[in-house]
């Protein structure tokens, strides 16, 4: 369908597009509120400006778009790079309608160098414009954390809030807290260690952050020597243990390939609504950051629009200065100093496929955090699978199932169990008696028993199921298509025999069966009805069986006959119950006589 832009200022926008220059730059759309509705970059803002009115939108919310424009503005730069960094800032600030959407990110962790004299260090979620290095985001605390352990171990950093300017120390204005005394901060507030000496290890954890880890470790390798000629060994124990546990941490890095020093790696997976850019940086032939920007769409954004602006996002968010970029598509924009490339086999290409997969799982892992927190969609999800596993012509919204019981041929019932939306609806269960069946014949039974369930819902003008599972091979599914046939519902409603092993599905006139994985949910909501409807027909039939064994054993007393026992039965529930009750209790049940004769038997 197409959507026709309708503006009563058409002519006013085309004379303002006409003067467009055919330069980089960007541009923005008001709104008759003068509010900005959307920002956009070009290389040629004329040319790119232009498509907006020389043409009908196949998508709706683009015809929106421009019908709503009152007014353009154009900003001129210098290269393709300024208008992307232009356009991704102005967009973060005025949030304009129409434009893509960041997902805020303040839920990441991020490691902080404060710009201070002996700088802390320390985790934040907020970014301070305050000079400080910020380092991140990271999407595991545990990664944080366990950063800021070392460092806390092995370059004794101060964790107080205090100024300590060079005219503080020297006036002795703090004094050493108990982190000193026990050998966690080298107290830089009493001038025990030199801003000098400090920042050398405020360069090395810099380094680090960076993932430089091996630069670091040949600096404490070389001081080590260093140290160790001029018999410092105590000083030379200290920098090894540092370079032992530097050690420890690089070896606990991904390593992709010595080959691949500084590398930017982006990939793309997106569904109908979102866009999920996935980040690797490489340092050295090391993964040493990993992170996933979810991007919403408002526009018919093409792929590469949106993947160009998780680039320009996360690059700006993490200060990269990568010189060579990884991406699975052509990119018709460029980067100053920065090449892209699509790597078509060796370490590079694997590098790409894992940040794809990276991608597609934070994809699907937020596609099962949205089932998880809706019920419904949940429910429609499930009955969708089964459908589509049972080869089913609707969802199975009704399903019931059948299961015979009997003990050594002796009082055969029938259980049939319901569920409703993939759950039990224990209110409908049902029992029966088998009536017409003489000695242990399931497939007769079975048969008996799906015809009385059927016709009396015909009967009744009830509901009927989408599905019925019949617990048992061939034998059991082709007894119950006959009762189904007798009553003319053969073909409307879907029916299935579940084999013992319950990996076997047969459909009626089908002598080769399918077989679904034991990980899928159709199988497990199968199994739960098989499991129920066992349950459910064996208490049944264990309850029949002690009733009768109870009347049994009442109706042998001599004087004692079958009114009687149900009145007790009724009355005291179970044999043990009868055999307690007092003289006058077993009266007013069955009147003096006959308690006479029953309290005598048990207590003789």
């Amino acid at each position: 369908m197409k959507y026709q832009t309708v503006n009563t200022k058409t002519d006013y926008l085309k004379s303002l597009v006409a003067v467009l220059p055919n330069q980089p730059g960007i541009y923005q759309f008001f709104d008759d509120a003068g509010t900005i509705i959307y920002i956009g970059k070009a290389k040629d803002l004329k040319k790119r400006v232009s498509t907006y009115f020389a043409r009908e939108h196949d998508h709706r919310k683009t015809a929106l778009l421009v019908r709503n424009i009152a007014d353009i503005r154009h900003m001129v730069v210098q290269t393709e790079q300024d208008a992307l960094l232009l356009e991704n800032n102005l967009i973060k600030k005025y949030q304009p309608r129409y434009n893509i959407q960041l997902k805020d990110d303040k839920s990441f962790p991020w490691i902080c160098i404060k710009n201070e004299p002996f700088p802390r260090i320390f985790k934040t979620r907020e970014l301070v414009k305050d000079g400080s290095k910020y380092f991140g985001p990271y999407t595991s605390i545990y990664t944080v954390r366990t950063l800021l352990e070392l460092f806390k171990a092995e370059y004794k950093l101060r964790t107080c809030n205090y100024n300590l300017t060079p005219d503080n120390i020297s006036n002795r204005k703090f004094k050493a807290c108990l982190e000193y005394h026990i050998g966690n901060c080298t107290a830089p507030c009493e001038g025990l260690i030199s801003e000098e000496k400090y920042n050398e290890g405020i360069a090395d954890i810099s380094n680090i952050l960076k993932g430089n880890v091996s630069g670091v470790i040949k600096h404490l390798k070389d001081k080590m020597a260093e140290v160790s000629e001029a018999l410092d060994f105590e000083e030379a124990d200290r920098i090894k243990v540092k370079y032992d546990s530097l050690q420890r941490f690089q070896s606990r890095s991904t390593i992709v390939s010595p080959t691949i020093t500084d590398v930017d790696v982006f990939s793309i997976d997106e569904d109908e609504k979102f866009a999920y850019i996935n980040y690797l940086k490489v340092i050295k032939g090391a993964i040493i950051q990993t992170f996933t920007l979810e991007i919403k769409k408002v526009l018919n954004e093409s792929t590469e629009e949106l993947l160009l602006s998780g680039i320009v996002e996360i690059r700006q968010k993490i200060f990269s200065n990568a010189k060579e970029i990884l991406v699975p598509i052509k990119m018709d924009y460029s980067l100053e100093n920065v090449v892209f490339r699509i790597p078509q086999k060796g370490d590079k290409k694997q590098l790409l496929e894992l940040s794809q997969r990276n991608a597609k799982y934070f994809r699907m892992e937020k596609e099962k955090q949205i089932v998880l927190k809706n019920p419904k969609i949940k429910e429609d999800l499930l009955l969708a699978t089964i459908k589509k596993d049972l080869q089913l012509a609707e969802n199975p919204v009704h399903i019931e199932c059948f299961d015979n019981s009997n003990l050594q041929g002796t009082e055969p019932v029938a259980a049939c169990v319901v569920f409703k939306n993939g759950k039990p609806a224990p209110k409908e269960y049902r029992h029966f008696n088998i009536k017409t069946v003489e000695g242990p014949n399931d497939f007769a039974s079975m048969e008996e028993v799906v015809f009385r369930r059927y016709s009396r819902l015909l009967e009744e003008e009830k509901s009927l199921p989408q599905l019925i599972v019949i617990d048992g091979g061939k034998g059991q599914l082709s007894s119950a298509v006959s009762a189904l046939e007798k009553l003319g519902l053969r073909g409307k409603i879907a029916i299935i025999g579940v084999a013992k092993k319950l990996e076997e599905i047969y459909f009626p006139s089908d002598s080769v069966p399918i077989y679904i994985s034991k990980s899928s949910q159709s199988l497990r909501v199968i199994q739960h009805l098989r499991d129920e409807a066992h349950r459910f027909g064996i208490t049944f039939h264990r309850d029949k069986r002690s009733k009768k064994f109870l009347i049994s054993e009442l109706t042998s007393i001599q004087g004692v006959g079958e009114q009687t026992t149900q009145k007790l039965l009724k009355n005291f529930k179970s044999v043990k119950s009868i055999k307690e009750q007092s003289m006058e209790e077993l009266s007013k049940s069955i009147g003096q006589a006959k308690a006479s004769i029953v309290f005598a038997y048990f207590n003789k």
